[in-house]
């Protein structure tokens, strides 16, 4: 699957995910899927990770509820997640592979070990318990999502 995340969204998670350093920051997307195949995010939303740590994140109760509320409003349908890794590269780790229980979400990771240099990579993760696999997805950063 293709996934298209407008430039300013990008900015956005990175912002956010270097405002909330030494710990990972994390957050939601939303938007929808076209019948080609192509993942559109429209929105993305930044939520407090309860944790407060480095090595992995929780997504606030209350502000996941808002956000879901948010998209309903918005006719936006909810696609996935995103976290940074403060200091490792943009890839699934082992945690996050065991937290990744939905295989028809996306997840988005930043990476921030190069700080000059963030990069941001979705992923798709499939199978159950110990067998699950992530799947790199192709992410395009656009300045116009009507690609």
């Amino acid at each position: 699957m293709k996934i298209t995340i407008s430039r300013s969204d990008f900015e956005k998670i990175r912002r956010h995910a270097e405002a909330e350093l030494p710990d990972e920051a994390c957050g939601l997307i939303a938007g929808y899927d076209t019948d080609d195949g192509l993942r559109v995010i429209s929105k993305v939303y930044l939520l407090t990770n309860i944790d407060h740590t480095n090595e992995h994140f929780s997504i606030d109760p209350a502000e996941h509820l808002a956000a879901v509320k948010d998209m309903r409003a918005n006719k936006l349908t909810p696609l996935g997640n995103w976290h940074s890794h403060p200091e490792t590269p943009s890839r699934p780790s082992q945690e996050d592979l065991r937290w990744a229980n939905d295989s028809r979400a996306s997840y988005l990771i930043l990476s921030l070990a190069d700080r000059e240099n963030p990069v941001l990579n979705g992923f798709h993760v499939e199978g159950t318990g110990e067998n699950r696999t992530a799947r790199k997805e192709e992410l395009i950063i656009t300045d116009d999502l009507n690609n």
